[in-house]
């Protein structure tokens, strides 16, 4: 049954990056797949269903880090940090990106489809607050990683070489000294 479950998974990423959301439809999705449409229905009732699997799914590694995260105060926030945007300069267009950014298309069409992300955020903001630094410091560091990683995936004038190096060393610093 998993294997059904991640070859159905794979196959909605693959028509959102191929097709786009206009033709993202649960029966594309199941004929990428080799899947009946009652077998895709099966794992997934609704199209909002997958499209929450597929939220699940790019979360999950940045989630298990951050409930992964030691005990020591801001841990979490360094966690949200190092998870969102990397150290050092990358490029931009990785395929979680584009996965990304298909997700948030169909939040277009679908605003209901960012409920499940909505409340892995709230989560998150509650984690970081419980982080043993200042609430409005690790919340601070949480807003301008979130703009920084929309502007590397919507390739927005992106940080670049040492902007991006001294920057990402500045939010380090503010986490540290709270």
């Amino acid at each position: 049954m998993g294997d059904t479950r991640t070859r159905l998974l794979d196959a909605a990423t693959e028509v959102m990056l191929t097709a786009g959301v206009e033709q993202f439809t649960l029966a594309a999705v199941a004929e990428r797949a080799s899947v009946s449409k009652g077998g895709l229905l099966y794992h997934f009732p609704s199209k909002q269903a997958l499209v929450a699997a597929l939220v699940d799914r790019l979360v999950s590694r940045f989630d298990t880090a951050l409930r992964t995260a030691g005990p020591q105060p801001g841990s979490a926030t360094r966690a949200y940090l190092a998870e969102t945007v990397e150290p050092t300069a990358t490029a931009v267009g990785a395929d979680t990106d584009r996965v990304t950014v298909a997700v948030l298309a169909a939040a277009l069409v679908d605003p209901e489809t960012l409920a499940p992300l909505r409340e892995v955020y709230a989560a998150w903001q509650r984690r970081l607050e419980a982080d043993g630094v200042d609430p409005a410091a690790a919340t601070a560091v949480r807003l301008a990683v979130d703009g920084w990683w929309l502007a590397r995936l919507l390739d927005l004038a992106p940080p670049t070489g040492d902007v991006h190096e001294r920057t990402y060393a500045l939010l380090a610093h503010l986490i540290e000294r709270t």
